[in-house]
This record gives C-alpha cells, structure tokens and sequence, in this order.
C-alpha cells in the first residue's frame, strides 16, 4: 500500500511540476527526471514501487503533456517513441536498481549472520564453565531467532545415567525449570530418533514453568499458535543433546514454525541459517562437553598422582617412627640383657618421642584432609593472643630446652576472635618447624605487632634460612626444601606442617607468609584480622 501510494504521488507531482512551469516541450529530454524518481523508488523502496511509478509517469505524461491533452490519443510516431523508450529505460533501470538494493540487503543479512555467528564462538571461548556456555547458547539461540519466532530457548543434555536433564534456560533459572511429563518424552523421542519432534500447547493441554508466553497472551485475551519444538543436537551421526523451542507461528512473516515443519529440509536461506547457526551452538556444546571430560580426566589424573605422593610421603614417614617405636620396644623386652634404670629412661624416651612425632603426623593429615574438604571450621571465641603464645611456649619447653626464647608482646594487646587450638597448632608447627631446621643452640624469637586492621605474628630463627627458589612452594603439601635435606637427612618432615599452618589461618581470614631475614635464619608470619569494633576501641 505504501509503495504504491509513493509510486502514484512521486509520478504525479513530477508531471504537475513539468506542467506549471511549461518545462515540455522546451526542454526535450524532461522525460529524465522520471528516470531519476524511478531509480530512487528502486533503491529505497524495492522493484514494485519503482513500476508503479513508471506506468503513472507514462500515463500522467500522455494525459497532460502530449498534444492532444487531456486524452490519452497519440498521433505522432515520434511521440509514442519517445514515450516507449522512457517506459523501457524507466523499468530496466528500476530493475537494477532494486536488484542492487536486494544484493546490499542480502550482503548485510550475511554480514549479521556471520557476525552472530562469531559473536557466538566469542561469547563462550570467555567461558571456562560448561553451564555458563550452555547458558550463552540458549541466550543466543533466543536473541538472534527472536523476529523468526522463538519465544524461549532450553539446552537438554544426558546426564551420567543417560537421562536427559535441563542445562540452561534462556528465559529462566535452570535449577527452577521442570519439564512436563508430555516434554520429557518428547525429548527423550528427539533424542532416541534423532528427528525433529512437536509439542502443541494447548489451553488445557501439557504446560511446563517455562510456557510463560502462551499463558501470558491467553490472560492478555490474544491466543498465539506456540509449540514447543524439541530439535536433536548432532555432530555428526551422534546425537548429544536436544534444543527445546518454544516458537510462535506467526502466517504474516517468516516463521520457524512453518519453515521447520517436521521435514529436515534446508532450503529457505532463514531456514539455512538456523541450521548453520545451531550446528555451529552444537559444536560449541561438544567442545565445552569435551573440555569437561579432559578437566575430569586430569582431575583424575592428578588425584591419582597426588595419593601416589601421599602414600609414598605417608609410607615413609610412617615407617620411621614406628620402626623406633619397635626397636626401642623390642630392646625393653628383650630377656637375656640387663638394662640399667638410665637405658630403659631412655628407650622410653625414644618411644614417647616417635610416638608424639607419629601423632602429629596423623593429625596433620586429618587436618589436611578436613582443610580440602571444607570441613575444618574454625569455633572462635575471643582470647588474648599473648596468653595463647605463653601457653604453647610452656608446653614445648622440653622441646626448647637449651635453647634461648627471645619474646617481643606487647602487654596490652586487643583480643581476637579464633580457634584457640587451630591457632595453637599454627604456632606449634611454626615453632616446632624452627627448632628441626636451626642448630641446637641458636636462639628463636617469637613477637606480636598489633597494627591498624589486624595482629602480626612472627617466628624466626637463626638458621641456613630458606632458599629463594623455594619461598613460594614451601607452603604446598609434602613440599620440602631440597637443599636442606641434601645436607641434613637426619631432618625428618612430611611437608604438611606449613600447608596445615596456611589452611588454618586462611580459615581465620589471615595470610601467612615466609621470608629471609637480613642477619640470616628464616622468618614465618601471619595475621589475624581485628574485629572493627575492637579496632576503634
């Protein structure tokens, strides 16, 4: 109706102006600005509009130019050429003319495609997580088929039981999506058969959470025509998944509804397209399916190659102190040697030790293990940080026997919010970790910084101190400094000491950190946070 009307005005007004200014027959070659009208409607408006205007500018011109006017007789052979001619000119340039404006339509319909396509690829390269890519397929699925129909878009994959579940919803939480008993089999059909499969919606027929739009327009009073189309994801002969639209069929545009019938057919330059682009969203799928399996296998991969450390670290550190434990025990028990008071003191000593040793490598890896798992929590209460480190101190004076303690806490320090034994662990490994890796008599220092957000804690030492190479691992399980058993295998450790001491104060909310001090011997440190109330106060 539009064209038309353009055609029929653009022609008439061309010819009104011709006729008030008397421009025919003064200027011969008038006829062409026709032409021009005819080449503009052409381009903006497409082929039907550019003929209307052709035959209205042929007939308007015989009407009111051509002697006899007022009537549409001819009598002059030249005339009826001339007029032919311009109404031949007038159509072959109309038609190229909209041919032109079809091939720049189609070239930036093919530049959109192609753009979607690679924003698609784009769009889920950034994703690492497989049910954000599959969130972003249907997301794209729904934006770029939205003007052709598609009302919601839903990705169906197999779980490890081979039952298809929903992944990712484009309208809606997935873990809030329920298909309908009626949508279940017809996913599991799509999926068996590899076919395309329909679901009618209608009023009182099968409705998931997700027919929002049917519901929706039947309480606005306008009932739409809207199926639930559940298309098989292949790559390939095998089928991964299925796509589940909810499409519109809407008789006055394009319309999947139509296009897809039942029938795989691909001929509608749409159609194509759709196809194309949920091949390339099939293949997106695969890869992100693929790259979970090879995560999978590496995770597999290197939990069987960390408990193969664990057992062999494990095995060994086992096998030392109850291999005392038994040498010592043996030794008590056997009868033909008389031992004195100060030898069986001091088997019974070697078995006290090995098993306090054993002990704590035992609760190191249950600590460890709990760590992992999430299941080490801290029960905080509010204690004195000077009183804890007293406390430990006083316990392990066997241990420090020999040894001077140089203590640097100030007298009015804030309390703080933790697990007394967590954090009594920490300075036990720290401390304990000190008197292993330093000389017997070289001092150890143990202080307490209280700054603005939070308390500093250190414990160094006077010994080799630690390579700079191994600054940042010392902290990783059964990770133990090489240059220092190279020179010292009498120095036994598991390498979990300092990964439990890392996890606990973590837990805490506080880092830990090693360094080298300027004077020689190492320096461990760690926080813990100040409560904002306390930090005021």
């Amino acid at each position: 109706m539009i064209d038309t009307l353009l055609g029929l005005v653009s022609a008439l007004c061309l010819s009104g102006i011709i006729l008030l200014f008397g421009l025919y027959p003064k200027i011969p070659n008038i006829t062409f600005l026709y032409l021009l009208a005819v080449l503009l409607l052409a381009t903006t408006r497409g082929l039907y509009a550019a003929l209307v205007a052709t035959i209205v500018a042929f007939l308007s011109f015989d009407y009111l130019l051509v002697d006899p006017i007022y009537t549409f007789t001819i009598h002059r052979f030249e005339e009826w050429l001339a007029l032919f001619i311009c109404l031949l000119i007038s159509v072959i340039t109309g038609q190229l003319a909209a041919r032109l404006r079809q091939q720049a339509e189609e070239a930036k319909k093919r530049e959109g495609e192609t753009r979607a396509l690679y924003n698609l690829v784009r769009a889920t390269l950034d994703e690492e997580n497989l049910e954000r890519q599959l969130q972003v397929v249907a997301d794209s699925i729904l934006q770029v088929f939205l003007s052709a129909g598609v009302r919601d878009c839903a990705i169906l994959l197999p779980d490890e039981r081979g039952v298809l579940t929903l992944r990712a919803d484009a309208c809606h939480v997935a873990e809030h999506m329920r298909l309908s008993a009626d949508e279940a089999i017809t996913a599991e059909s799509a999926m068996r058969e590899g076919k395309i499969v329909d679901l009618y919606l209608e009023d009182n027929g099968p409705h998931s959470s997700s027919s929002y739009w049917f519901r929706r327009d039947l309480r606005e009073g306008r009932q739409r025509n809207l199926y639930v189309r559940m298309l098989p994801l292949r790559v390939g002969v095998r089928v991964i998944g299925v796509a589940r639209l909810l499409v519109e069929d809407d008789s006055r545009r394009f319309s999947l509804a139509r296009s897809l019938r039942i029938s795989d057919v691909r001929k509608d330059p749409q159609q194509t397209f759709f196809w194309t682009f949920l091949d390339q969203a099939t293949a997106v799928i695969d890869r992100a399916r693929l790259q979970q399996e090879n995560l999978q296998v590496e995770l597999l991969r290197r939990t069987d190659a960390l408990r193969t450390a664990l057992l062999s670290s494990v095995s060994h550190d086992l096998r030392t102190p109850l291999a005392s434990i038994k040498a010592a025990a043996s030794s008590l028990l056997q009868e033909d040697v008389e031992w004195n008071p100060e030898e069986r003191r001091s088997f019974a000593q070697a078995i006290e030790t090995e098993a306090d040793r054993l002990n704590r490598l035992v609760g190191n890896l249950l600590d460890m293990s709990r760590i992992e798992g999430g299941a080490l929590k801290p029960e905080k209460e509010w204690y004195l940080v000077n009183e804890l480190i007293y406390d430990v101190l006083e316990r392990l004076s066997p241990m420090l026997r020999g040894r001077e303690v140089r203590t640097t806490i100030p007298d009015e320090l804030p309390p703080v919010e933790i697990d007394y034994l967590q954090m009594d662990q920490v300075l036990t490994n720290l401390i304990e970790n000190a008197v292993r890796y330093t000389p017997p008599a070289s001092p150890i220092e143990v202080s307490v910084e209280a700054r603005s957000q939070d308390l500093l804690i250190s414990v160094g030492d006077y010994g080799p101190g630690i390579p700079p190479a191994d600054i940042e691992r010392i902290f990783d399980k059964f990770y133990r400094v090489l240059e220092t058993k190279r020179k010292n295998t009498s120095i036994m450790g598991s390498g979990l000491g300092l990964a439990v001491c890392r996890g606990l104060v973590e837990a805490h909310g506080g880092r830990i950190w090693a360094e080298n001090r300027e004077g020689g011997g190492a320096l461990f440190r760690f926080t813990l946070p100040l409560e904002k109330g306390v930090q005021e106060g």
